[in-house]
């Protein structure tokens, strides 16, 4: 394959491991300029066109309390859906797997792949897949069938030949510009291209159009699956994603189980919320709805259609207090309104899910330990919930996360040791005040214009960044006192 395999697995253990933490990986981001530059760009463009547009829809707080109350109902019977969604794909003449683990996607595609004799699988853009990297797996499980995995959604194929990964669920290569993706397409060119959209875009397009052509297996992700009628319905903006689910022999659908909606009429709820808020338009280019394999009066679609629901630690969340994560429809909103990812992008969390969604679903899927960072990267202004087209408040879920962590024991020493002690001097005013005097004594020679501008260790990790409002040097009660004076 056209692409940096060695730099990609690097990457993607590094990330893994969690070694630097988020902390290191958003001090190397806040260090990057053309980074905030693309951030800033993408997401004031995306806010704008979402504010016009849901302005444009006078019953959107409705629609977002249908959508909320949809995924609560399916969440409540998602046995049943999904066993109707299996009958349904079934009745249409295709195939159903359920698959526990990513371990098992991999086996299940890989088999497929050594039985019909595959060579080349071109994929549309999918989460789902990026969450268990599938691409690299399969290429490195099934070495033997010399398999070529090809991303054909234009971000996540420049991201794939960089040996890179998505920043934003919507916006593969958001932390990248034109001038980084020319060099990496000069690369596979074998000669320099210039950096204008147009010609990139041209290249891409002549080279991409040889692997739909030759795809033995096209896979794709789903935006919704109706267990209705079986029906999988995909959102995009580009045209890649009906090349990949009708030209090959095969089309394999990798979906999270959490995906079902109950009824085709409940599309009518989520469509008109992913785009507005996910991109700032009303639709988006394509909205694709397959229900099986193709029939014997259709002229293009599969000659078969794989169906696999993929649970990789969703259905442990059912009937606890986290189930809302699994509200979510991955329109990337939060992201876009966050603090925190504004400043830092996608990679600064080192996992296939950023920003407010990502620092909530990844320790739920992944374990506390492996990502206990996470729940930390927020400011907890709400924005998220506020943003969110399903309401799922994530702001609660992240404090809810911090708690466990503090049961579990995973919270730091020194965290557990201050709010020790804060707990200790509210219940006692006098020490309260004796820690407040202190703290105006202490400070003042920190004050400058108004704030305090520098802490020492190890509280300096708020102030590198913040400026912290200094203690006022009256108390509350002093002045109320002088008030009634």
């Amino acid at each position: 394959m056209e692409k940096t395999g060695t730099e990609e697995r690097a990457r993607r253990e590094g990330l893994a491991s969690g070694v630097e933490g988020f902390n290191g990986r958003a001090r190397r981001a806040l260090a990057d300029p053309e980074l905030h530059d693309s951030i800033a760009l993408f997401t004031r463009k995306t806010l704008k066109g979402r504010a016009a547009r849901l302005a444009e829809l006078p019953d959107a707080p409705e629609l977002r309390e249908r959508a909320y109350h949809i995924k609560q109902e399916t969440m409540a019977n998602l046995d049943r859906y999904l066993g109707q969604m299996a009958d349904a794909v079934e009745a249409r003449g295709g195939n159903v797997f359920f698959a526990e683990t990513g371990e098992d996607v991999v086996r299940y595609v890989g088999e497929l792949a050594r039985e019909k004799g595959a060579k080349v699988i071109t994929k549309s853009k999918s989460m789902a897949t990026e969450e268990i990297e599938l691409n690299r797996r399969l290429e490195e499980e099934y070495g033997e069938l010399g398999l070529e995995v090809v991303e054909t959604d234009l971000g996540e194929w420049i991201a794939q030949l960089a040996g890179d990964a998505p920043s934003h669920i919507v916006a593969p290569i958001m932390h990248m510009n034109r001038h980084q993706i020319a060099r990496v397409l000069s690369g596979v060119a074998g000669e320099p291209l210039p950096p204008d959209v147009k010609a990139l875009a041209g290249f891409a397009r002549r080279r991409l159009r040889e692997k739909f052509l030759a795809a033995d297996i096209g896979i794709s992700g789903a935006n919704f699956g109706v267990a209705q009628t079986g029906t999988v319905c995909l959102v995009t903006n580009e045209g890649n994603g009906r090349l990949v689910t009708s030209v090959p022999p095969v089309h394999v659908v990798v979906m999270g189980i959490e995906k079902l909606v109950p009824r085709f009429e409940d599309l009518e709820v989520f469509v008109q919320l992913l785009a507005r808020n996910g991109t700032g338009q009303k639709l988006t280019v394509y909205t694709s709805f397959i229900t099986g394999p193709r029939g014997a009066d259709e002229l293009d679609g599969p000659e078969e259609f794989h169906l696999i629901l993929m649970d990789n630690g969703r259905s442990k969340l059912l009937g606890t207090e986290f189930e809302e994560a699994l509200y979510c429809i991955r329109c990337g909103s939060c992201l876009n309104v966050c603090p925190v990812y504004r400043q830092t992008g996608g990679h600064a969390y080192g996992s296939t899910y950023s920003g407010p969604i990502g620092a909530v679903i990844t320790p739920l899927l992944k374990g506390d330990r492996e990502a206990k960072d996470l729940p930390h990267a927020s400011s907890l202004c709400g924005a998220c919930w506020e943003t969110c087209p399903v309401g799922i408040p994530l702001h609660d879920l992240l404090l809810k996360l911090r708690n466990r962590q503090v049961d579990e024991g995973l919270a730091g020493k020194a965290q557990e040791i201050a709010f020790k002690g804060f707990e200790e001097a509210v219940e006692r005013p006098a020490l309260y005040r004796a820690g407040a005097r202190l703290g105006r004594v202490a400070q003042r020679p920190l004050v400058r214009d108004g704030s305090v501008r520098r802490l020492p260790p190890p509280l300096s990790g708020w102030t590198d960044f913040r400026d912290l409002p200094p203690l006022a040097e009256r108390s509350f009660r002093e002045l109320w006192r002088e008030g009634i004076d």
